[in-house]
């Protein structure tokens, strides 16, 4: 969603924002709840502002959840109109409906993934904002590596903005990390990057080449508060402050089970 108003389309199932939008991940202090991604419009911009949540796991308050958010942001907006999306990796993952949530007129959208990512995929296979999400639509995992490295390269030369490509290809290592879970991140970025040298990639030097430049430890710190960025957003300061306080056996074991949890305290521990 940082990537902006083409991410937006993609993930919402074709839903175009109209005029200048920015998007910003939202922490409710007075409730600690965080929202995946908020798009409001700027000013002068009479739009609605949405409300994005991305539910990788079947769980039954789903969509109480995004109620909730959406009463907080348009408390928190002063009123007008908040549409509340709620994305599904599978529309099986999409719990029972509270009444009248998705009746016609109601500001609630479900967008199944599985539906709208495999068409997006063929029609648009250059879009380097589909094809990040190509790891969830390709079945085999055969066919997902042999596509691994054009899919690296339509990122590459793709003409969008550096920040978007940048964010685009920790999104796309990310989920090839979450489908290939029995090989090492040094196997994965291979996989990807199999015409360039590995230790000339700039994920290499981020994730592995820290390691050597500031020490072991705060070479896996760094890795590990990267990952969990990208699964849950920015993170609390006591959260940065317990990693960075870790051993090293305490973070190889924080970095072996990053990908299994469901939030940052399931990892850590609870906030102080």
């Amino acid at each position: 969603m940082r990537t902006g108003a083409e991410a937006f389309r993609i993930l919402t199932g074709g839903l175009r924002l109209s005029g200048p939008y920015r998007f910003r991940s939202i922490t409710f202090k007075a409730i600690e709840r965080r929202a995946d991604g908020v798009c409001e419009p700027d000013a002068g911009n009479r739009g609605a502002s949405y409300v994005v949540e991305f539910q990788a796991q079947p769980k039954d308050t789903a969509w109480y959840n995004l109620m909730t958010k959406v009463g907080l942001i348009g408390e928190e907006l002063g009123g007008g109109e908040i549409v509340g999306i709620l994305v599904f990796l599978h529309e099986g993952d999409d719990p029972p409906h509270p009444t009248g949530i998705t009746t016609p007129g109601a500001p609630f959208r479900a967008v199944y993934l599985n539906r709208i990512l495999p068409d997006l995929l063929a029609q648009e296979p250059d879009n380097p904002y589909v094809v990040v999400f190509a790891p969830l639509v390709v079945e085999r995992d055969e066919a997902l590596r042999a596509q691994a490295p054009r899919l690296w390269r339509t990122l590459q030369s793709a003409d969008i903005p550096e920040p978007d490509r940048l964010n685009l290809a920790e999104v796309l290592e990310f989920w090839f990390m979450e489908r290939f879970r029995d090989l090492t991140p040094e196997e994965v970025f291979a996989m990807l990057h199999q015409l360039t040298p590995l230790e000339e990639t700039r994920s290499y030097k981020i994730i592995f080449g820290r390691g050597e430049s500031k020490g072991k430890a705060e070479g896996k710190a760094d890795s590990l508060e990267r990952l969990l960025r990208h699964r849950f957003g920015p993170l609390p300061d006591w959260a940065s402050a317990r990693i960075a306080a870790a051993n090293l056996s305490q973070l190889d074991a924080w970095l072996d089970a990053v990908l299994d949890i469901d939030g940052i305290e399931e990892l850590l521990g609870p906030a102080p």
